[in-house]
């Protein structure tokens, strides 16, 4: 059966995606009833899903709100659903998060708290620190964007400058238990830095979120600095006791998404190679290093013999220097293809599971064989729209862009590299 390298590549993205639907992973990981009531909070890209798989199989009475990204939205009966903006955090988020304090915050120890945690949580649960306003909190999510900090980085400092965040939503839940149902999003799928851990034990400090806006030269606004000089920004730690008897769950990971690529390639008679669900870095340098990969592939048989498919996920970052449009996954793609140039045989995807690349409605693009003469034929020059950061503006104009919606999950980015 001939390949088709387009198609190939976009049914194991769509096969990633599908399998970390909350619909399929939320289920199985539901607590008993509890003797008391049942709250549900939540938040991030998933988080609506996710409460809607919540409602389908709950067995009784239950309330509750998750906010969700505008647009992420699904229609429940029980659970509010609120939608708020992503990245930068909006009023719509803080209210949000404000009315989760004060829903948790007068339950008993017979009460249970179901929360839902996904990819996004950290810019939709929008609750400045004491002292700080959401003004503040929007210019250093900004600042974060910018930095070229790790995604684990820019929560650490999130943590640190949040009344929800850092293990804040669990401590005012107490003396009630938390069920913490989680989709990752982050490499190495620590609990912590999925949505900045609103319910789990946070070990860095203050002290270490002003080391890593002082190695990246993030500047914080007077009060957010102030928090953390002064240590009043400090986080919940292990051995604090109102965490006690709560638990939390993975219910959805990269690795995951990435195995149920592979059999989509492997039924298609092409070998599936999982090099890693945590790559993280410049997304331009990714991109370079994943292209001498396939070039060896593809002229030397090494490390792997063709046909193969190079699969990945994690999470790269991009330092913004330009005026373009982009995210990470357009600007390892737009890196990759200069670093291909135009090699036979290599095609490659790559997409943001949650269906946004970025701060647009697009998860990614496709790169084929002949991606940079099809742009030099357009009058565009590749590397000056890598320099500009400008990966959105690049594959639309060639047509590559993947626009697939909102997804309803969230595990991170994929991408896959077919070597024919």
């Amino acid at each position: 059966m001939e390949i088709q390298p387009r198609a190939l590549l976009r049914r194991m993205f769509d096969a990633a995606i599908a399998a970390a639907q909350p619909a399929l992973c939320v289920p199985p990981h539901l607590p008993e009833p509890p003797k008391g009531q049942l709250v549900v909070v939540g938040a991030g890209k998933a988080s609506a899903a996710m409460a809607r798989a919540v409602e389908d199989h709950w067995p009784g009475p239950l309330e509750g709100i998750v906010v969700t990204r505008y647009g992420h939205g699904v229609p429940c009966a029980h659970i509010e659903i609120v939608e708020a903006a992503h990245p930068v955090p909006d009023e719509a988020g803080q209210k949000a998060a404000e009315r989760i304090l004060r829903l948790v915050a007068n339950l008993g120890p017979d009460d249970l708290v179901l929360c839902l945690i996904s990819g996004g949580g950290s810019a939709l649960l929008a609750a400045p620190l004491e002292g700080l306003t959401l003004q503040d909190e929007q210019a250093v999510g900004r600042a974060l964007l910018h930095s070229g900090a790790t995604i684990s980085e820019m929560n650490c400092i999130r943590r640190h400058l949040s009344a929800i965040k850092g293990g804040r939503l669990a401590a005012a839940c107490h003396p009630a238990k938390v069920v913490s149902l989680l989709l990752s999003d982050v490499p190495g799928d620590d609990p912590a830095d999925i949505a900045s851990g609103p319910t789990v034990a946070d070990l860095s400090t203050c002290r270490d979120a002003l080391d890593i806006a002082r190695r990246y030269r993030i500047e914080l606004p007077p009060a957010a600095r102030a928090a953390l000089e002064s240590g009043r920004g400090e986080s919940v730690k292990p051995h604090d006791t109102r965490l006690e008897g709560n638990r939390v769950t993975i219910v959805a990971t990269p690795q995951m998404a990435l195995e149920a690529a592979a059999q989509v390639a492997h039924k298609a008679g092409v070998t599936p190679h999982i090099l890693g669900d945590s790559l993280e870095g410049e997304a331009r340098d990714a991109g370079k290093l994943l292209a001498g990969i396939a070039l060896q592939v593809a002229r030397r048989g090494q490390p792997f013999g063709r046909p193969c498919v190079l699969l990945s996920g994690g999470e790269t970052t991009v330092t913004v220097r330009g005026r373009g449009r982009g995210g990470r996954n357009v600007e390892f793609l737009l890196s990759l293809a200069i670093a291909l140039d135009n090699a036979d045989g290599i095609h490659a995807l790559a997409g943001d599971t949650d269906g946004v690349d970025g701060a647009e409605e697009i998860a990614g693009a496709v790169v084929t064989p002949d991606t940079l003469t099809r742009a030099w034929s357009c009058g565009i020059r590749p590397v000056d729209s890598l320099h500009a950061n400008d990966g959105h503006g690049f594959f639309e104009a060639l047509g590559d862009c993947i626009v697939t919606g909102p997804t309803l999950t969230n595990v991170n980015d994929f991408r896959a590299i077919l070597v024919r």
